[in-house]
């Protein structure tokens, strides 16, 4: 007796819907991409209880016809990809035919749509339809999706709590606002509106409506191209950081993508200027020709592969690099000004305390009308600040004038524009950085013998990586030799050791080789030496420095080519305009 059957359609779209439909999210993202991909300027997403009671789409796209309708819910049946040359010139979002029969096999679909002549109604349960009839004339497209996976409890079961679904569908439709800012997208939550974006195509006020003004006056423009690539989008400046890598938002061609290798790129790019576990607020749209990625990789289609990525990574990597470079990065100190808050801050409270999402991840505070345009909300008023940002212009770091230090540790300068606050051991600790940077780049020949050579016995396994790295040490200008088991001996060293801290210094630097073994890489090597000497051999905090010290300190971190940060990004400098201290003592009033 023959075993092997052909599948029920109705039981292989269950199965299917397992990869495409794992979580309520997973739907908004699908019907969401149909609109898209129909042309739509207006999207309206409706949830109820996080999605799991219903989830409706609302379009003004293309529409479809009564035949399409009823086509769209078979499995494999897609207007987006009609043969193998498409496949590797994919530009829509969807293109599989998966989704659709997916989606009504494990829940109740009712669908309206129209090209804008006679409508069509379709009602769908558990991959059967129940209803076919004539509908209203409205262009466009309306779905709605209830009870999901009413008919595969076991799905049910494991669906994340009420408030993992919201953060999830948030983030999706978050991402999808900054994909499309020339559409507009509206996410409602059980009655409270959670996003709401104009559709005039100005990203900034995107990123203002989902990370508020503040944020948005922090963003910096990027603009960069090669042969294959462009690339375009906003930057945070390195003061507004986050704690994870969620708002690191990679596009290729409009489309949400997730690559390692090119948030690591974009992470690498603030290397020095924030602490390594803190994360930039970044949205670069990678615009290119179709055949050079392959968006076929995985059903979600946000897993991605680039034709000529190393030239991605380098130009993506210099781009940000020079956009830092290139601006006034002394975080300015501001009043915070009161938010009008609508009532879904119950809402994010309530999503804080079940600490599934942190606050920062997902902000869904919204501002009052009188406030919501991006244009004058982002201006700055001040004009001490707008000659503060004139300076960005002509210099480097503005010149300033010590006039004292606060315990020890913060000296305090000014200038016509404000006050300045410098922290000594940072400030210190950057001038080393840069100074130790071009030592190691181009070490010179210049070195003196010590007056006692030093001997250092190691561990087998750590003499064995010096003893492999041993070079590393000859070139930057030390003269060291094995001498017996496990010991070595220094007979001279570089003059670019300061003067007392020579075997300190020699220790750090071997310390460093044995840390880097793996993989051992001689430009990370030398970063990492520059970071670790710069910080043991500056000024403490807590440590008095007479007016001149801090005269000379100032001058030489305005010489630098990064002066505002330490090399583990701790600011060095913190800027208080006038126009602030004078509204923090009440001499003015908003």
């Amino acid at each position: 007796m023959d075993k092997i059957k052909v599948m029920d359609p109705v039981l292989a779209n269950k199965i299917a819907a397992g990869e495409v439909v794992e979580k309520c999210a997973s739907v908004v993202k699908e019907l969401v991409e149909n609109s898209v991909d129909a042309g739509a300027d207006e999207i309206k997403i409706e949830i109820e209880e996080s999605g799991t009671k219903l989830i409706r789409v609302v379009d003004n796209g293309s529409g479809m016809s009564r035949n399409d309708a009823k086509l769209a819910f078979q499995r494999h049946a897609t207007s987006k990809l009609l043969d193998e040359i498409g496949l590797f010139r994919i530009s829509s979002l969807g293109f599989r035919g998966e989704a659709l029969p997916s989606i009504a096999s494990v829940s109740k679909v009712d669908l309206k749509t129209s090209t804008g002549s006679v409508g069509t109604h379709i009602v769908i349960e558990g991959g059967k339809l129940i209803k076919e009839e004539n509908s209203d004339a409205r262009r466009g497209t309306e779905i709605t999706v209830r009870s999901l996976f009413y008919n595969t409890p076991a799905r049910l079961k494991y669906l994340s709590s009420l408030y993992t679904e919201l953060a999830n569908i948030c983030s999706y439709v978050n991402n999808m606002a900054l994909s499309y800012p020339k559409i507009k997208i509206t996410l409602i939550n059980d009655g409270n509106v959670l996003l709401n974006t104009d559709g005039s195509g100005n990203l900034l006020k995107v990123i203002k409506e989902i990370y508020g003004a503040n944020v948005a006056r922090k963003m910096k423009k990027i603009s960069i191209y090669n042969d294959d690539y462009d690339v375009d989008g906003y930057i945070s400046l390195p003061e507004v950081t986050r704690s994870n890598k969620k708002h690191m938002t990679t596009l290729v061609n409009s489309r949400v993508i997730r690559n390692t290798e090119l948030n690591r790129c974009i992470n690498d790019s603030y290397h020095t200027y924030k602490f390594d576990n803190r994360y930039p607020i970044v949205v670069l749209n990678i615009n290119s020709d179709p055949s050079l990625v392959d968006v076929n990789v995985h059903p979600s289609k946000q897993d991605i592969k680039f034709s000529n990525f190393e030239d991605l990574k380098e130009l993506i990597y210099q781009g940000i690099r020079k956009v830092l470079e290139d601006s006034m990065l002394i975080p300015k100190i501001e009043e915070e000004k009161p938010k009008e808050k609508v009532k879904v801050e119950e809402q994010r409270l309530n999503l804080e305390r079940e600490n599934v999402i942190q606050s920062e991840t997902l902000d869904y505070t919204l501002f009052d009308d009188d406030v919501m345009d991006i244009n004058s909300d982002l201006e700055v008023h001040e004009e001490t600040y707008e000659e503060y940002q004139k300076e960005e212009e002509s210099k480097v770091m503005p010149e300033m004038y010590p006039v004292g230090l606060v315990r020890g540790t913060y000296i305090i300068c000014h200038n016509e524009l404000g006050m300045y606050l410098i922290d000594q051991h940072a400030a210190k600790e950057r001038i080393n950085f840069e100074y130790y940077k071009e030592v190691f780049a181009n070490p010179k020949p210049n070195t003196i013998s010590m007056l006692v050579p030093l001997t250092l016995e190691y561990p087998t396994n750590e003499f064995i990586i010096i003893k492999e790295n041993i070079n590393v040490l000859r070139d930057l200008g030390f003269k060291i030799e094995e001498n017996g088991i496990n010991t070595f001996v220094i007979k001279e060293q570089p003059t670019w050791l300061r003067a007392g801290y020579e075997e300190e210094s020699i220790k750090h630097l071997i310390d460093v080789l044995l840390e880097e073994e793996k993989n051992f890489d001689l430009g990370k090597f030398r970063e990492h030496a520059a970071a670790t000497l710069s910080c043991k051999m500056a000024i403490k905090a807590n440590m008095n420095i007479s007016m001149d010290e801090m005269e000379a300190l100032v001058n030489d971190l305005r010489k630098c080519k990064n002066p505002y940060n330490c090399p583990h990004g701790r600011p060095t400098t913190i800027f208080y305009s006038y126009y602030e201290i004078e509204k923090l003592f009440k001499r003015v009033v908003n």
